[in-house]
């Protein structure tokens, strides 16, 4: 383990992440159909995920119906999780590496940020408010301490709640 990765599962804090997507097709499309019924198997091995802490969901169950940047052809997944290493055993493996491999029928390629990551107080929960804010931050500034990429990571901040 790295020094920032020892950093990093401090406990103090979780790591928030955000990722929003353009869809190309309307989500009753046929062509999301694969995605759409893949979301509920996907989210329950997230949900059962060591690690996983919390994610965005509305009464559907999921979060695709949750508006972000007012944009309908947006869709928005957000979570918290102990620390970078829980999220990524999570995204690159089983169902979820499935379903992101063809993530490129379902979605629209976009050049800007449209995942963010990340640290909160443990036990705080993030609005879509402030994924928007830290999204917008990342893309301004690049990563930093505030918003941060998996492949340019900050630790958590130290002894602050």
């Amino acid at each position: 383990m790295t020094s920032i990765e020892t950093e990093i599962s401090g406990g103090e804090h979780e790591l928030a992440q955000v990722n929003i997507s353009r869809l190309r097709f309307p989500l009753d499309s046929p062509q999301l159909k694969d995605f759409v019924d893949g979301l509920d198997p996907v989210n329950t091995v997230a949900d059962e995920a060591d690690g996983f802490l919390w994610r965005l969901r509305s009464d559907s169950g999921n979060a695709t119906d949750v508006p972000v940047f007012g944009d309908d052809w947006l869709i928005v997944n957000m979570s918290v999780w102990r620390d970078v290493e829980a999220l990524t055993a999570f995204m690159y493996a089983g169902r979820h590496r499935e379903l992101m491999s063809r993530r490129r029928e379902w979605f629209e390629q976009i050049q800007e940020a449209m995942t963010a990551l990340w640290w909160v107080p443990a036990g705080e929960r993030p609005t879509v408010a402030d994924a928007e804010e830290r999204l917008l931050h990342l893309r301004e500034h690049g990563p930093t301490e505030r918003a941060f990429t998996l492949r340019t990571r900050f630790p958590a901040p130290a002894g602050v709640r």
